[in-house]
């Protein structure tokens, strides 16, 4: 019954969770052509937007290169004198056919003790993208090195911490995208941009991932602003904190949308389709993540995540840039209306969101994105009341491609 109850708060969502199910799914989602065997199923989802497979290998093995990568780096069993140096020289065992680590305690240690079968897929790569795949993988395995023995202080080291675990990966897609000329050379180029996406993704998740991260004993949040509001991290996880808590959260997200403008004129860039939607969706994810988030004390009792089927709308409909535009309008309008006055970050916020805003509105009158007729709500609620258990099968089926998006 809580799945019906949560239908019959949304009913929009069942027309998009149906619409998804029934085919909807193939707008951002092509189907397959046959690529190697050897590229794990995972791998292959992340990539299903690159309809040729040379280009979709590429971009499935960069994924697989910086997963292991990531994977040596969260080992909280690998001692730090065996983890920094293996940091440092990972980019080298692209190069060496035998190379492969057992040791690995993590739920991905497949990708570790696989990982002669990863190289050798990326040496049959062309050079010009194992020239990308190896630059990138050398600078994040030293930047996660760096991070591994100080934390993240000022809101410098902030940028500079998810420059290297999301930065990078936004300059090596970019470069990629450009060197398969499914994007102009611009597109690569322009690393301050691509750099800027994954700024954006990677602080939704750190503000996000807030109480996850400290019962596992790992800290991102810049001690230059949580310091403001506690002597610990950790003390903004307590009841009688839960004020400062919230104001300290909201400062960081009015942080993450400085982000938006640069995700705007990166994705204006875009001419692909395909690569349109593989950049789009987790952005308009992490906006609709950041809005939820915004002066919610749910942060630090819980996990905040968006609805499923709000996920599966977000999806399809983050097809063009005007529609993004439009995507990002209506959250930060959401924000906006949570400031609370009292807020010490509220003028920031409301300076920011006066900047989405202008770069949001199109030349004509926008239309809503969410206008539904009485009688329709109403033939929704009734079906959600007759199908909520089918529902609840169409959303397992839909969770494979929203967890794709999100990550």
């Amino acid at each position: 019954m809580e799945l019906l109850k949560k239908w019959l708060g949304h009913p929009e969502d069942i027309y998009h969770l149906l619409r998804f199910k029934m085919g909807g799914y193939r707008a951002v989602m092509p189907r397959l052509d046959p690529v190697s065997g050897k590229c794990p199923p995972r791998c292959a989802i992340n990539s299903r937007m690159f309809v040729s497979s040379p280009r979709r290998h590429a971009v499935c093995i960069f994924y697989l290169v910086l997963r292991a990568l990531d994977t040596v780096e969260d080992d909280m069993t690998i001692s730090l004198d065996i983890k920094v140096p293996m940091l440092h020289e990972f980019h080298s065992y692209l190069y060496q056919p035998e190379w492969k680590y057992m040791e690995s305690k993590e739920k991905d240690r497949q990708v570790l003790e696989d990982f002669p079968t990863i190289s050798s897929e990326f040496r049959n790569l062309a050079k010009v993208y194992q020239d990308v795949i190896s630059d990138i993988c050398h600078k994040m395995g030293v930047g996660m090195a760096e991070f591994l023995e100080k934390k993240v202080d000022s809101q410098h080291e902030w940028d500079k911490y998810c420059h290297y675990v999301a930065g990078l990966v936004g300059i090596g897609l970019s470069r990629l995208f450009s060197a398969s000329e499914l994007e102009d050379p611009i597109v690569g180029q322009d690393t301050e941009l691509a750099n800027s996406m994954g700024l954006f993704l990677q602080k939704t998740n750190i503000i996000r991932d807030y109480l996850e991260d400290q019962l596992e004993g790992r800290e991102f949040w810049p001690r230059e602003v949580w310091s403001r509001y506690a002597k610990k991290l950790s003390d903004l996880a307590k009841p009688e904190n839960i004020d400062m808590a919230v104001q300290c959260l909201n400062e960081l997200i009015t942080n993450a949308l400085h982000h938006v403008p640069d995700v705007f004129t990166y994705l204006s860039r875009l001419k692909n389709q395909s690569v349109f939607n593989f950049c789009a969706i987790p952005q308009v994810m992490a906006i609709a993540t950041l809005a939820a988030c915004y002066n919610n004390k749910q942060v630090f009792r819980g996990v905040v995540k968006i609805r499923k089927g709000q996920a599966v709308t977000l999806m399809m409909d983050a097809t063009n840039i005007q529609a993004v535009k439009a995507i990002m309008y209506q959250y930060v309008e959401e924000i906006y209306q949570k400031i609370p006055s009292t807020d010490p970050s509220s003028n920031k916020t409301q300076q920011i969101i006066a900047s989405i805003r202008a770069m949001s509105l199109p030349s004509g009158p926008m239309a809503s994105r969410h206008h539904y007729s009485p009688i329709y709500l109403s033939c929704a609620m009734l079906l959600a009341a007759l199908s909520w258990q089918y529902l609840s099968t169409v959303s397992k089926a839909a969770e494979e491609y929203v967890q794709t998006g999100e990550n």
